[in-house]
């Protein structure tokens, strides 16, 4: 029988399982990744936050500094798939065999995850911005805290987005790591449908197409996404910037 008749058939006869597995490594990949930026942006602040002169804040803010410095080389430097063995089996073991349920485990193990990844992303995000902002905030009376939040951060994300959709898109394959703990996403999915109809190549072929189409569309998605926030890059400076008669005109606006 020809290779592509029997791909097809495999389509045809198990897409309703094939669509459930995408929708959970979808759910799984975007959950993972927003919380993932969460905890990113709460310990890249933590990490670079000045230290203060009160000594008993200064050493919990050291502690608390080393704490999350272990966290981020601990869960960098190890595979998910075995972070994915520990956690799960780990929880059971500390409560009689009684496992966590699989769609919150592979959320939670995603979100740690990434969240090490987002720690430094967010980090060199902020480190990045001129220190002139800070000052400027501080000039008008912000405390640290509402010039992170009001000025420094809106320039952060707009600056690591990039990073931020090339960790979904990689969350969207790493996912596969999960069928481990018996998280139904698509690489699961795929071993079932294997079992079901003796056809290893042709339905590990779909299962590549199908994770194709999904980086693909997200990353053309988030691109799109990135260039509306990046704004008009046809303008012309008309005039002296100091004179209030100057004018910048932006392609497609009147003049």
């Amino acid at each position: 029988m020809n290779f592509f008749v029997q791909v097809w058939q495999i389509v045809v006869k198990y897409y309703p399982h094939l669509l459930k597995g995408i929708g959970m490594t979808l759910l799984i990949s975007l959950v993972g990744t927003l919380i993932g930026l969460v905890i990113g942006l709460l310990t890249g602040v933590v990490r670079t936050t000045p230290f203060s002169k009160n000594r008993a804040v200064r050493i919990l803010h050291k502690i608390l500094n080393g704490i999350i410095a272990c966290y981020i080389e601990i869960f960098r430097g190890t595979p998910m798939m075995v972070q994915a063995m520990v956690i799960y089996w780990g929880y059971a073991f500390m409560n009689g065999g009684q496992t966590l349920p699989l769609i919150p485990a592979g959320i939670f193990i995603v979100s740690i995850n990434t969240g090490a990844y987002m720690a430094e992303i967010v980090r060199g995000g902020i480190i990045s911005i001129d220190k002139g902002q800070f000052e400027g905030a501080y000039s008008v009376g912000m405390t640290h805290p509402q010039a992170m939040l009001h000025v420094v951060i809106p320039q952060v994300m707009r600056n690591i987005l990039p990073s931020i959709s090339n960790e979904f898109v990689i969350n969207i394959k790493d996912t596969s790591v999960l069928n481990v703990i018996g998280v139904a996403e698509l690489y699961h999915v795929a071993g079932t449908i294997k079992a079901m109809s003796f056809q290893t190549f042709q339905t590990y072929a779909v299962v590549c197409v199908l994770y194709f189409i999904m980086t693909f569309s997200v990353t053309r998605i988030l691109r799109g996404f990135e260039k509306k926030l990046s704004g008009s890059k046809n303008y012309t400076i008309c005039g002296s910037q100091s004179d209030p008669a100057a004018e910048i005109h932006v392609k497609g606006e009147a003049k």
